[in-house]
């Protein structure tokens, strides 16, 4: 990839604000979004091309064997990965693109390109991150309990990787934001 634009990796564990975080972060900032593709099947109000490319195991699949993916991970049963056409064009063209993937995303996107900026977005307590994934109304019990161990999981992984430089504690979500667009904006302007 060119050093002409900038690749910044979003992550956290899910329910921890990631998509509100970065959809206000894009509008502030004038970034471009990464879409990333998935096997999962669209949540209400998802649209395809928007969210994610939704698309069936077979072709995520062949992308795999075609070496078209940035990252890529099974979670929970569905295929999760980012196109690396759309990310080096713009980076080429000088852009600063933003991923919002996974934990174990950005490490596989941290081995390829180390000079990306990695932020890991973070809950101000389990107790919290509980209650935001059961308000989502996405999740039965048993995939709650689920999400909550994995989620313990990815954090201390991402912490014990050294990768993720920047940490943000979502605790009050205006906060989180600007603290998010500061640091986008700081690293786009260096070289």
């Amino acid at each position: 990839m060119s050093d002409k634009g900038k690749l910044v990796v979003i992550s956290g564990p899910s329910g921890v604000g990631k998509s509100s975080i970065v959809r206000e972060v894009l509008a502030r900032t004038g970034a471009v979004f990464s879409v990333s593709a998935t096997t999962r099947r669209p949540r209400p109000g998802e649209t395809d091309g928007r969210e994610y490319h939704f698309v069936d195991r077979p072709t995520f699949e062949a992308m795999i064997a075609r070496g078209e993916l940035l990252e890529w991970a099974e979670v929970f049963g569905d295929y999760y990965g980012t196109p690396a056409g759309p990310v080096r064009e713009a980076i080429d063209a000088g852009r600063t693109v933003i991923l919002e993937i996974d934990i174990q995303g950005g490490l596989q996107v941290h081995e390829k390109h180390p000079q990306a900026v990695f932020v890991l977005i973070l809950p101000p307590s389990e107790a919290e991150l509980r209650r935001r994934l059961a308000g989502r109304g996405t999740e039965a019990n048993g995939s709650l309990q689920q999400r909550l161990a994995k989620a313990a999981e990815e954090i201390r992984t991402a912490r014990d990787s050294g990768v993720y430089t920047h940490l943000v504690v979502n605790d009050d979500l205006e906060r989180a934001i600007q603290e998010v667009v500061e640091i986008v904006t700081r690293e786009s302007r260096q070289p």
